[in-house]
């Protein structure tokens, strides 16, 4: 079985090997800690499930997910993540990943969630799993504003708020600088903002950018 370890904390990615291999002895597991590495990791080799986190020095907000999964469609991505919030793990569930877990929790259920996503399933915790089904009964009214996006305009919006320049985001996501200057425009209409500091305000208020960013 191949693993591949997507995580910046050394200390973290140990205690996670260690766990794979007290249950998976024979497992095979590539450690990396950019999503450059990673990226160039899953062009080489094939591995059976990738654990991801979020927050990589290299990677602004779910890059890491929708940049690993368009690398590696097939690739089923397990987040792992600090951030709790449900807005987090539907994008990205929406982005590729087929799995999500905050790190704070037990040893016990991220061997159960990966052995789920081993055998072709998909894993959120069941207190993640009634916030979402709370958040398709809710009023379209009361959702806020982010949460009207796309994926690919959510995915500008967070990179934008980093303080990239358009440009540096057309060559990261594959697109054109016009197409981004387009969603750009979408953003901040459907925030009710005028520009990018007040983008980045509104993403700070909301929890919305990680303390790497």
């Amino acid at each position: 079985m191949n693993i591949l370890l997507v995580e910046d904390h050394p200390i973290f990615r140990f205690g996670i090997c260690q766990m794979i291999i007290r249950h998976w002895p024979k497992a095979n597991i590539c450690e990396t800690d950019t999503l450059a590495a990673a990226s160039d990791a899953v062009r080489k080799q094939h591995f059976d499930v990738a654990l991801v986190d979020l927050d990589l020095p290299d990677a602004k907000g779910m890059e890491s997910i929708s940049q690993l999964h368009r690398t590696a469609p097939s690739l089923p991505l397990l987040v792992l993540s600090l951030h709790h919030e449900t807005s987090y793990a539907i994008r990205a569930l929406q982005l590729g990943a087929v799995g999500y877990l905050a790190k704070d929790r037990t040893a016990e259920e991220l061997l159960h969630a990966l052995k789920k996503v081993l055998a072709g399933g998909r894993y959120i915790t069941a207190t993640l799993a009634e916030q979402l089904v709370d958040r398709l009964t809710i009023d379209n009214t009361t959702r806020l504003p982010h949460e009207g996006l796309s994926s690919q305009e959510y995915r500008v919006m967070l990179q934008l708020a980093a303080g990239l320049r358009i440009s540096d985001i057309a060559d990261s996501m594959h697109l054109s600088p016009k197409t981004i200057s387009t969603y750009r425009s979408r953003i901040l209409a459907k925030l009710g903002v005028a520009s990018n500091v007040e983008l980045t305000h509104y993403c700070m208020t909301q929890g919305l950018l990680s303390d790497k960013m």
